[in-house]
């Protein structure tokens, strides 16, 4: 029996894949489909079916290119309509692969179809689940993401419950949970860094296992959620309708593009300059209007937050070599309208005598100054992080819901910005002064370079000063 995990940080996802006698499954895989069909050929087995634990809202799964390539069954749990050919499982039904079992346990609660594979080795010995975002380690799925007219998060919480009660705790201790998930997602409140466990070490540990009754389940479950990132509907709608071929995003997106070229796009089309250079790169020099979301960082979830239409027709500027990686992550999270990259970068348009912008990032030290003249500080981590330590001046503008927040700024004042570390806060700099406010100051080294400095006072009270 052959059963991997393929995790992927920068989307702190888990997709699996299992071999056995000539014959293998894969659940829940990532866009690309190279990586499984070199897996595949490595093996010398057929993939026989594609397992897919539910809908997945925070990435573009590769169920459907993965199927047109090699012919395997996309499998779903009840209830699942999708516009391309699937099969959709009885809760119950058992899958062959080789001389091994797979078992589907239908487990609503993070969405209505949401499903737990359970593979049992050739004994019929239960060996491991596959629980989507149904259990994680530490944590489960959210229950506010497949709400419908009929039902409420309140609705899917009790489901989540049930399907834990009676279909994942009366499983053996010794197996193992290999959820879709781990720490970083948006999918779950407080899920661990920690990717697998044993089912009986979660029964002792986690939460969701341990609670003392469906109310207080219901009322912890649904205390505290932040609204999903836009994209979410957006993705999950992909995964169940299908969406444009792989290599044929990766083609388009893959063209070099000269300056004059780039400039025409400009002329032509309402195009985004995404830059996925370094922050400190981005701050010394960049294209005017560009957009800096990093590559070295949690990329697509921020892609997908702050760039709201998945159509948006993108030009990139990045690091020499990595411009068809940058693609394929784009395609992670459904922004498959990458018309190219600036061929050559930021040194071939300033080459051409075009010019560049700055933005201005200043350290901690120098911070501390500025801040004791009372200047506008932005904080925009998350309301969490925050809560647990803040500069008492700071006001809580979180990264994630710049879209609400960022007209109620004024584009004549200054504002410094920071985050934990220097990502996010660049990223609010450039799309900030992208949106004509031109007066934004980044802290490099972020709340991190803030504490060392030892120049500040903290508020390590929750109550915080919320604009």
């Amino acid at each position: 029996m052959n059963v991997q995990q393929l995790y992927t940080n920068c989307l702190a996802q888990g997709a699996y894949y299992v071999a056995h006698n000539g014959e293998a499954i894969i659940i829940d895989p990532l866009r690309e489909t190279k990586p499984y069909l070199d897996l595949l050929k490595r093996d010398g087995v057929t993939l026989k079916y594609i397992f897919e634990t539910h809908f997945h809202a925070d990435f573009v799964s590769g169920h459907v290119d993965l199927a047109r390539e090699t012919g395997a069954t996309i499998v779903f749990g009840p209830g699942a309509q999708t516009a391309y050919k699937a099969h959709v499982a009885k809760d119950g039904e058992v899958f062959k692969v080789g001389g091994l079992s797979i078992q589907v346990l239908h487990t609503p609660g993070h969405t209505l179809e949401s499903s737990t594979f359970l593979l049992l080795d050739e004994s019929g010995k239960p060996h491991c689940i596959f629980t989507g975002d149904t259990l994680f380690i530490g944590d489960v799925g959210r229950p506010d993401l497949a709400i419908k007219s009929e039902l409420t998060q309140e609705d899917l919480a009790g489901m989540l419950y049930d399907s834990l009660q009676h279909k994942i705790k009366p499983l053996p201790d010794d197996v193992l949970v290999y959820p879709a998930h781990g720490a970083g997602s948006a999918c779950g409140k407080n899920m661990s860094k920690e990717t697998f466990d044993t089912l009986g070490n979660q029964k002792k540990t986690n939460y969701a296992l341990n609670a003392e009754s469906k109310e207080w389940f219901i009322k912890e479950l649904t205390t505290g959620i932040l609204p999903p990132p836009q994209y979410f509907a957006k993705n999950a709608a992909l995964n169940k309708n299908g969406y444009t071929e792989i290599d044929k995003v990766l083609d388009q997106g893959g063209k070099a593009l000269t300056t004059e070229e780039l400039k025409q796009l400009q002329e032509k089309e309402n195009i985004l300059i995404l830059d996925v250079r370094s922050a400190g790169a981005f701050a010394t020099d960049h294209i005017p209007g560009s957009l800096f979301i990093g590559l070295d960082g949690q990329f697509a979830p921020w892609v997908g937050a702050t760039i709201r239409d998945l159509q948006t027709p993108i030009v990139l500027v990045a690091p020499e070599g990595r411009e068809a990686e940058t693609v394929m992550r784009l395609s992670r999270v459904g922004y498959d309208n990458c018309k190219g990259y600036l061929k050559g970068g930021i040194e071939v348009w300033k080459a051409a005598g075009n010019i560049t912008e700055t933005i201005t990032s200043v350290t901690a030290e120098a911070f501390a100054t500025k801040y004791k003249e009372n200047v506008t500080t932005l904080d925009v981590r998350k309301p969490g992080e925050h809560e647990s330590a803040h500069l008492p001046a700071a006001l809580s503008y979180p990264l994630d819901f710049i879209d609400n927040w960022q007209s109620q700024l004024d584009k004549s004042k200054p504002y410094y910005i920071h985050c934990a570390g220097g990502y996010r806060s660049m990223i609010a700099a450039s799309l900030l002064k992208r949106n004509g406010y031109l007066h934004v100051t980044d802290v490099a080294g972020g709340f991190g370079a803030i504490q060392k400095s030892g120049m500040f006072e903290m508020n390590t009270k929750s109550c915080s000063k919320t604009a």
